[in-house]
């Protein structure tokens, strides 16, 4: 193995502090070169604190000190903006034309899914009035970072989180923005977050067709968006709102999950379906994308959300879930 491949396989192990992700995950790494016995090294010094840059210098030296051929190390930081450096694969938007649905959810369990495949993915709170990401995870710590960007705050499992309710002096504090303000911070939560690689973003989106939606939808390239419903016809017509919105901006809908699609009664094991019946397969022809999953109402799943350990839910539907956006991206488990 070459000394510069020697290297850059050490700079995976060295973690980014506040963020737990290396260096090469954060794509900090922008040169490795080697001139006679001494290595130079190239950072972006991104959302990294002076803290965060001296801890950095002195434990690349120590790791990279340990190659034979390398009696020198040379650590030198360079200005770059996030999204310049950000390199993510897949943008995917959790959306609904009305609120209630549980689109949160869906966004934090698409999340789960995937991350359990073993995919990198991140969660953009797009919804800066009513945020629930954070609360369902468990995460109240503030993003660190600097002038140049934000670092997103890591889950258990290792998903990237960023929400307004992470920048709030306290979780229950109110955001009383009006349209063009909470679009500035979209914008901002895109451009100035440091999300390194990642396979899959995911963004949460507040109901409607309103301005969040449209910024989103007009600043993001997403890859395309899924539509959450439930049985009820009303929720039926207000979510082919979001549909054709997706339509008339040129953007794919992925597919549809229904939520709260039926009750399994404990007792009998029989299936109830209290909101009505299943519109699962009717959505998904009306929408011309596929029925990704269906969602029982389950009690246990809404004591984790509650605790903030949303990332403990096992069940058919998260493994399905994955698998069936995975077959429609033709993206491998």
């Amino acid at each position: 193995m070459s000394v510069d491949k020697h290297i850059a396989e050490l700079l995976q192990q060295v973690l980014v502090p506040g963020v737990r992700r290396s260096l090469v995950q954060m794509n900090l790494v922008k040169d490795i070169a080697i001139e006679g016995n001494e290595a130079k090294i190239k950072l972006s010094s991104t959302a990294l604190s002076p803290q965060a840059q001296e801890w950095l210098i002195n434990k690349i030296t120590t790791t990279i000190s340990s190659i034979p051929e390398i009696q020198d190390v040379t650590v030198d930081f360079i200005e770059a903006k996030p999204n310049e450096i950000n390199q993510i694969k897949n943008i995917i938007a959790v959306m609904s034309g009305k609120g209630g649905v549980g689109k949160s959810l869906m966004a934090g369990l698409l999340a789960l899914s995937l991350v359990l495949e073993g995919k990198e993915v991140g969660i953009l709170d797009a919804d800066i009035t009513g945020p629930s990401i954070p609360k369902m995870f468990g995460l109240n710590e503030h993003p660190g970072g600097n002038k140049g960007g934000i670092l997103p705050v890591l889950s258990k499992t290792g998903i990237e989180i960023m929400s307004m309710n992470l920048l709030l002096p306290n979780e229950d504090d109110a955001v009383i923005w009006r349209g063009p303000l909470m679009a500035k911070a979209i914008t901002q939560f895109w451009e100035e977050v440091l999300w390194g690689e990642l396979d899959y973003l995911i963004i949460d989106v507040p109901p409607g067709t309103g301005d969040i939606p449209l910024t989103l939808m007009q600043t993001i390239p997403l890859t395309g968006v899924i539509d959450v419903f439930t049985p009820q016809d009303l929720t039926e017509m207000i979510v082919m709102k979001a549909i054709k919105m997706a339509d008339k901006m040129s953007i794919r809908v992925l597919g549809v999950i229904e939520n709260m699609s039926f009750l399994i009664l404990p007792e009998t094991g029989r299936k109830m379906e209290i909101f009505g019946k299943s519109k699962g397969e009717e959505m998904a022809k009306n929408a011309g994308a596929p029925l990704l999953g269906q969602l029982p109402i389950d009690p246990e799943l809404a004591k984790l959300c509650d605790g903030g350990i949303i990332e403990q839910y096992r069940s058919d539907f998260l493994s399905s879930l994955s698998t069936n956006l995975l077959s429609v991206l033709n993206d491998k488990v």
